[in-house]
């Protein structure tokens, strides 16, 4: 989220002193992130300690800070445990949001510090262990199981079909609404083949493990000492590995690397991984197929966010298209 929540900066201070038991001297919000739901910030104490807090609106799974406690437990040093609350508690109430204290990384992303070779073997080795785990199910007793919902093909074709007539005002929208005309042949046959590759996948034995389902650049951490770090688990999920493995190469973000060296480069940690092509192509399909629906649930339907939040989320819909883009990538592993 890049506009600061409607939340005094007194409100969170005093739920960090009476849950937390800390003394805050400042609270910054930092601009991070495309997830309408999270704002996050930056916490300075009296004596100088900084702590992240993540404010969650919205859907919570509870199994998004106790499965990162329980891996952090484990001595898995590549997640970050949330810190617990005076009770023994991983989370807070705070207002309408979910609050999640953590200690401070001082860093950059994957994104913007690109990722050494290690950082790759570290990134596989860690998503294999993750896959490979057998967490009790008391503390994945939220997780959700896929579905292969069809929810996301069914908005984007409704979008489609709603801005063929309608007339928008909103300068973002305009230019979003011009450019899906642009390409509406081509985001069906996205939505055809994804359809196609549901029913086929489903037929398939599948095996399903749990899955951080949203690897991608931003949601890596490397730290001045050079660690990295697996961070936001909100999208936990009971699914077919490739849910996960979809990302590696999938061009979502610039790695500074191609796809096949991000490929060798994770499956060095990861080990040797029989990947069901079928599979991560319906994914890689339907993240594209989600990603233009939560764009245009968030432009068309809404006045929430500022200018910034609105042209960053035209502009993420618009790079899927780009040569070498994540549109061309997902079709290296369909069958027609």
């Amino acid at each position: 989220m890049l506009i600061k929540p409607d939340l005094k900066d007194e409100e969170i201070i005093a739920c960090l002193r009476d849950v937390y038991g800390l003394t805050v001297d400042k609270v910054t919000f930092l601009p991070l992130g495309a997830d309408f739901n999270t704002a996050v910030y930056r916490v300075t104490t009296s004596n100088q300690t900084d702590y992240f807090l993540k404010l969650r609106s919205g859907e919570f799974l509870e199994a998004s800070v106790s499965v990162p406690k329980y891996l952090a437990d484990l001595d898995i040093k590549q997640v970050v445990a949330p810190l617990v609350t005076k009770t023994g508690e991983l989370w807070a109430s705070l207002a309408s949001f979910k609050a999640i204290l953590y200690p401070y990384v001082e860093g950059n992303n994957g994104v913007d510090a690109k990722p050494s070779d290690d950082h790759w073997v570290q990134f596989g080795a860690t998503i294999k262990k993750l896959h490979s785990l057998d967490i009790p199910s008391s503390i994945t007793k939220d997780v959700p199981r896929e579905t292969f919902s069809s929810k996301w093909r069914k908005t984007v074709k409704a979008f489609l079909i709603r801005i063929e007539s309608e007339v928008f005002e909103e300068p973002v929208a305009v230019k979003m609404a011009l450019f899906l005309k642009s390409k509406i042949s081509e985001i069906l046959k996205l939505i055809e083949h994804a359809e196609e590759l549901v029913i086929l996948i489903q037929k398939q034995p599948l095996d399903y493990v749990l899955c951080h389902a949203d690897i991608h650049g931003w949601n890596l951490i490397i730290d001045k000492e050079n660690a990295l770090y697996i961070v936001d688990w909100d999208t936990l999920i009971f699914a077919p590995k490739e849910r996960d493995l979809m990302f590696i190469g999938a061009g979502i973000w610039d790695s500074g690397r191609t796809s096949d060296e991000e490929e060798s480069r994770f499956y060095k940690g990861c080990g040797q991984t029989e990947i069901n092509q079928d599979v991560l192509a319906y994914y890689r399909f339907e993240r594209i197929i989600q990603d233009i629906g939560d764009y245009c649930e968030y432009i068309f339907l809404s006045d929430e966010g500022g200018d910034d939040d609105r042209m960053q989320c035209f502009e993420y819909l618009q790079s899927n298209f780009r040569t070498n883009g994540t549109i061309e990538r997902a079709y290296t592993y369909y069958k027609e």
